[in-house]
């Protein structure tokens, strides 16, 4: 740039310059010199810079003392995982090598996402990149997970199956229209032709048919022998749809037991985030779909849908008072 700016001076001035001078031709020997060995390291360290700083954005997440560089860049955002994952109770814990995997995993997410926005993209990346089922979590407003539980679903039809019935697997012959759902009699084969039970199809491979019936029926069936289905006028069935909606989404149901003293007595549905689907006083009936202005009681079970963390939260205020301080008071003294 010197040279070139002082050969411009020279070029549009009536000032001369002895180009043979030998400390003109020093001077333009050593700057031409430097400047052909920094020219491709400079090329070089600005080309790897200004890679790898566009590249971060489509990282997923990191492992390491990067992440200083990516706040630092301000084009992403952090969310590491705690090194102490929990199992979420009355769930299948899942394996301990994913556990591990997932214990101190720093994630990148886009920058600009609200609490929830950036709770939601946790918890699907966690069921889409680790085979997690469910996902109970507390984020805090910076951004900092506090508390995670982790647990796996239950893989096939054993999550839709009805407590008193089992699945069983028989060859027939389906009618080509049955579709999984329907609801079937199964008859024996030959002159005399015999009805012994009714069931749900759930399955169809080849003359292979799965089947869900009632608890004890299955010892009339045998898996070697012979059978025709007649299909039965369709019915609506809420519970098996309702069981297989609950299993694509990110709320579950939970039951809280409402104890004596806790904050939810006198509380209504309508003051409580998750939805309340039943409510059973104790030793009473079962009530669906409540009163949203109707107080809890004492004693009374209520049966919620809601996210993890929800029904967890929910369940620490359905404690008595005392009970509730007391085990803070605990978890305290444990942590100092």
């Amino acid at each position: 740039m010197y040279i070139n700016t002082t050969s411009l001076g020279v070029a549009v001035s009536d000032i001369s310059v002895d180009l043979f001078e030998p400390g003109v031709v020093f001077f333009n020997v050593v700057a031409l010199s430097i400047a052909a060995v920094a020219a491709p390291v400079g090329r070089r360290l600005g080309d790897a810079v200004s890679s790898n700083l566009f590249s971060l954005a489509g990282l997923r997440e990191f492992e390491g003392e990067v992440g200083t560089v990516v706040r630092s860049a301000g084009r992403v955002t952090t969310i590491t995982l705690p090194d102490e994952i929990d199992d979420m109770e009355s769930y299948d814990p899942v394996t301990d090598e994913t556990k591990a995997e997932l214990a101190g995993k720093t994630l990148l997410f886009p920058r600009r996402l609200t609490v929830e926005e950036l709770r939601s993209r946790l918890i699907e990346r966690l069921k889409e990149d680790y085979a997690v089922g469910y996902v109970d979590i507390d984020l805090t407003a910076e951004g900092t997970v506090e508390y995670l539980a982790v647990g796996s679903r239950a893989a096939g039809i054993g999550a839709t199956i009805a407590p008193g019935s089992v699945a069983v697997a028989i060859r027939a012959d389906p009618p080509n229209n049955a579709s999984p759902g329907d609801t079937v009699q199964v008859w024996t084969t030959g002159e005399t032709p015999e009805r012994l039970t009714t069931g749900e199809l759930r399955g169809v491979a080849g003359d292979t048919v799965t089947l869900v019936v009632d608890d004890g029926d299955e010892t009339l069936l045998s898996p070697t022998a012979g059978y025709r289905l007649v299909t039965m006028p369709a019915e609506p069935q809420a519970d098996r749809e309702f069981a297989t909606l609950l299993r694509g989404v990110d709320e579950t149901m939970g039951t809280v037991t409402i104890e004596a003293d806790s904050e939810l007595v006198g509380l209504t549905p309508r003051a409580l985030t998750a939805t309340v689907v039943a409510i059973r006083p104790d030793g009473g009936k079962l009530t669906a779909l409540p009163d949203r202005d109707r107080g809890f009681a004492v004693a009374e079970t209520i049966y919620v849908l809601g996210r993890p963390d929800v029904l967890r939260g929910l369940e620490d205020r359905a404690k008595a008072v005392a009970a509730a301080e007391s085990a803070t008071e605990t978890d305290d003294a444990a942590t100092s």
